[in-house]
């Protein structure tokens, strides 16, 4: 047991985000492609996080072209580069799945001003 704990702590970033739910963030994304890696940004608002420890997960919901997109990203993966915060939002809420039913200006959330 002591070996499984040992091998997760080794896996666990240092640096974790400060990530609340609501807040729009950029999520820079490895992707590799045959011999090619290269980063893609995936930006939007985090509706839901899950777990704890090495299997903590976030999901980042957008709307792109008309279609919502969800993806849900490890906090701890090494295949995430980096979690910029470019809002806070203003939120009752640990999970904000009632935004799947909104459209247009309802799914916006309200920035939190400090």
């Amino acid at each position: 047991m002591d070996l499984i704990k040992a091998f997760t702590n080794e896996q666990l970033k240092t640096e974790v985000p400060e990530l609340n739910i609501g807040d729009t963030v950029k999520v820079h994304n490895k992707i590799k492609e045959g011999t090619r890696e290269r980063i893609q940004i995936f930006e939007g608002t985090i509706i839901g996080r899950h777990g704890g420890g090495i299997s903590e997960t976030f999901t980042v919901r957008r709307i792109s072209y008309g279609v919502a997109v969800e993806k849900t990203f490890p906090v701890h993966s090494p295949n995430v580069e980096k979690v910029e915060i470019t809002r806070t939002g203003k939120v009752r809420r640990a999970k904000l799945y009632y935004l799947r039913d909104k459209v247009g200006k309802a799914s916006k959330v309200k920035e939190l001003i400090d």
